[in-house]
C-alpha cells in the first residue's frame, strides 16, 4: 500500500492488484485494515482507529483510493460520490482493436457474483455512464482511458465485454488473455475530489502496476486530460 496523501480528514493511497478493499470471509489482510494499521502506528494511538470507507476498487484492480479519518469527512466525502462530482479516471487493458471515444450508457442488472447488461424491456436495471477513448494498439490489445460517470459494481468491466473487448485478465467477463493469472489491466490512475474540510480541490494520480504495457502512453496521460 503506498501512501499518497495524509492529514487530518484524509487518507489516499494507491491500492495494490489482488488485495480486499474491506475484509471478507476470506480472512485474507485488506486495505481497510492495512490503513488503519497505517494511522495508528503514524500518530501513536491508543485503541481503535477510525478509518471510513467511501468507495471501493474490485479486488483484482488497482488505484488510487481516498479514505475518511472522521466521520464528518467520511458523510462529505460519501455526499460527493451520490453526487457523482467525484473525477474517476481509469486505464484498462482490452483484447482487440477498440477505435474512437465515445460515452456507453447501459443499464446494469447484479447477478451471484457477476452483472449483466440489462436486455430490453427489463426495469430491474442502474444506470451506468462511461466516457471512453481509445489511446493506443499493440499485440491486439487496446489501452482504453476511461472516465467514470457512475459507480456501479464492475461497470468498466461489464461495459467494456458488452463492447467485444473485455479487459485483459478478466476471465470472468470473456476475456482469454491473462495479465498475471488472477489481476485484471484496469488502473484507477486519478482520483479527483473536494476536501472534506477546507473545499479545495485535489487531483491524485499513480500509474498502473504493470510491466511492459503501454507504459510510454501511460506516463504521457498521467498528468494530462482525459
Amino acid at each position: 500500500m503506498d501512501v499518497l496523501h495524509l492529514d487530518n480528514h484524509l487518507l489516499v493511497v494507491n491500492k495494490p492488484p489482488g488485495v480486499l478493499v474491506q475484509a471478507d470471509r476470506t480472512g485474507d489482510l485488506d486495505l481497510l485494515t492495512m490503513g488503519k494499521a497505517f494511522v495508528k502506528e503514524r500518530f501513536n494511538k491508543p485503541g481503535d482507529v477510525f478509518l471510513g470507507l467511501v468507495h471501493r476498487l474490485d479486488r483484482p484492480a488497482s488505484g488510487v483510493m481516498v479514505f475518511a479519518r472522521t466521520s464528518k469527512a467520511a458523510a462529505r466525502l460519501s455526499e460527493q460520490f451520490r453526487l457523482r462530482t467525484v473525477e474517476k479516471h481509469y486505464a484498462a487493458v482490452v483484447e482487440g482493436h477498440l477505435k474512437g471515444a465515445d460515452i456507453a450508457r447501459d443499464d446494469l442488472v447484479p447477478g451471484e457474483g457477476s452483472v449483466r447488461i440489462a436486455e430490453g424491456g427489463e426495469n430491474a436495471g442502474k444506470g451506468a455512464e462511461m466516457q471512453w477513448r481509445a489511446m493506443a494498439e499493440e499485440n491486439d490489445l487496446t489501452l482504453v482511458i476511461v472516465q467514470l460517470k457512475t459507480g456501479r459494481k464492475h461497470q468498466i468491466r461489464v461495459q467494456l465485454a458488452a463492447m467485444g473487448h473485455p479487459i485483459l485478465g478478466d476471465f470472468r467477463y470473456g476475456a482469454t488473455r491473462p495479465l498475471d493469472g488472477k489481476n485484471l489491466a484496469l488502473h484507477c490512475y486519478r482520483l479527483g475530489f473536494r476536501h472534506p474540510t477546507t473545499k479545495e480541490w485535489l487531483v491524485f494520480e499513480a500509474p498502473p502496476p504493470w510491466s511492459g504495457l503501454f507504459e510510454s502512453e501511460i506516463q504521457a496521460e498521467i498528468g494530462g486530460d482525459v
